[in-house]
């Protein structure tokens, strides 16, 4: 077998092994991961990376490496479920960094968290002035959240006494040209009433549409393919982009 074959085969092995050990691990997105996470993601992928290209090294130590860090990496997630001063040691945990408008210099020494970084951050979330801040906290990924003072927090339906409707979730009845057929079961509708709903609103056929969503109003969103503009739009209208 030539090189070639056995880094397309060793590949596969890996690609499979990596799928599997990372659905054991479970679902955190990039937002949630702490910096130890992070760097045990480098470290199995790397051991990943080199199972698949490697063959000067047989692959097996390889593979039983990425085993004992999934293993390990497991076990540090049960300990740190059960115990919450383990979670505390590896973690980390919330960090309060502005009360009423005031940053707290050594909270912000010890974390080492410099000031540019938190004002970049408060500027993400829309605000650019520290007295509109009532409690700042990081988290334990290093993001911030933000409860602003009373008087700058938006207005809400419930503040001015109105009532407000429901809203609820989308669902899916046709999908890049596809009818979705399950979803349109569970709604109690029939095929032929969406065929009729398409073609009151011009259109022949399922696969012409891109997506077409019920809301919980009985409201229907369709997006055809090769939309059309009613009118051309010229990017130079745009201030900042003369």
């Amino acid at each position: 077998m030539n090189e070639t074959s056995v880094v397309i085969v060793r590949s596969i092995i890996a690609f499979g092994t990596l799928l599997i050990f990372t659905r054991f691990l479970g679902k955190q997105t990039v937002s949630q991961i702490t910096f130890f996470d992070y760097i045990l993601g480098i470290s199995i992928g790397s051991m990943a990376a080199n199972l698949s290209a490697d063959i000067a090294t047989d692959a097996w130590p390889y593979w039983v490496g990425l085993f004992t860090w999934t293993v390990l990496v497991l076990c540090l997630q049960k300990v740190t479920m059960k115990w919450r001063q383990a979670s505390i040691y590896f973690d980390g945990e919330p960090v309060i960094v502005i009360i009423d408008g005031e940053i707290m210099d050594e909270v912000m020494k010890k974390l080492r968290y410099r000031i540019s970084d938190l004002q970049e951050q408060l500027r993400e979330k829309g605000i650019f002035d520290l007295k509109e801040v009532d409690y700042a906290i990081v988290e334990k990924d290093g993001q911030i959240s933000v409860l602003k003072k009373a008087d700058y927090l938006p207005v809400t339906p419930r503040d001015l006494q109105l009532k407000s409707t429901y809203k609820g979730i989308g669902t899916e009845l046709i999908y890049d040209g596809v009818l979705v057929r399950n979803n349109l079961q569970q709604l109690q509708k029939s095929e032929e009433w969406l065929m009729k709903e398409l073609k009151n609103r011009g259109y022949t056929k399922i696969s012409d549409i891109f997506l077409a969503i019920i809301d919980s109003n009985g409201m229907l969103f369709i997006d055809a393919y090769h939309d059309k503009m009613k009118k051309p739009v010229d990017i130079t209208d745009f201030k900042g982009l003369k």
